[in-house]
This record gives structure tokens, C-alpha cells and sequence, in this order.
């Protein structure tokens, strides 16, 4: 793949992985692209959108002299994770001793 989609690539990858078709609903990102592409967040959608422009842009060869400027003004950003997963802390057993062991 292009570097020039590279980034819409992973923000489209993030953005689906933070959405509730996946979070909530358990579905596969790939499913929610597919199939339920209205139940996606606005941002989702025009992210789906620049992607599907910026592989057109690849293929178009009026384009091929000037560069492919749909994907190549893009900054990718990565999110934090909204739900992050709560961790207990681990303890570490103390060793004792046997009668055995001392003598």
C-alpha cells in the first residue's frame, strides 16, 4: 500500500475500534464497515469516505504527475483508550520457612 492512504488507514482503524458498533455491540470492524455503516460515528463515516478517495486517487492517472493530495494532508493522531481495561496490582508471595529449612 501507498504511504499516502497510510494514515487514513490507521485513523479509520482507531476510530472503528473506539465505536460503539464494535465496543458495544461486539461486532467485527470489519462487519460494522460493511454492514452497519450508519450506525457509525460522523467522524467514521468521513474518515470511510477520504480513504475510498485517496485509493481512487492512487488508481487516477491525472493524478499520477501531481501526487495523490487527498491522503498526503492527512496527520494521524492516535486516541486514548476511552475504556481502559481496570488492572489489579499483583503481589508477590513472600517465601517461608520450615523447620526443615533451618536446621
Amino acid at each position: 500500500m501507498a504511504s499516502s492512504c497510510q494514515n487514513l488507514i490507521l485513523a479509520l482503524k482507531d476510530c472503528l475500534k473506539y465505536s460503539d458498533c464494535v465496543v458495544k455491540d461486539g461486532r467485527k470492524p470489519s462487519d460494522c464497515l460493511k454492514y452497519h455503516v450508519d450506525e457509525l460515528p460522523e467522524e467514521c463515516q468521513s474518515l470511510r469516505k477520504a480513504t475510498f478517495e485517496c485509493k481512487r486517487g492512487m488508481l487516477d492517472m491525472r493524478k499520477r504527475f501531481r501526487g495523490n493530495i487527498v491522503g498526503s494532508q492527512f496527520e494521524y493522531k492516535p486516541k486514548e483508550d476511552p475504556h481502559p481495561v481496570a488492572t489489579t496490582p499483583t503481589t508477590t508471595p513472600t517465601p517461608t520457612t520450615t523447620a526443615a529449612a533451618t536446621q
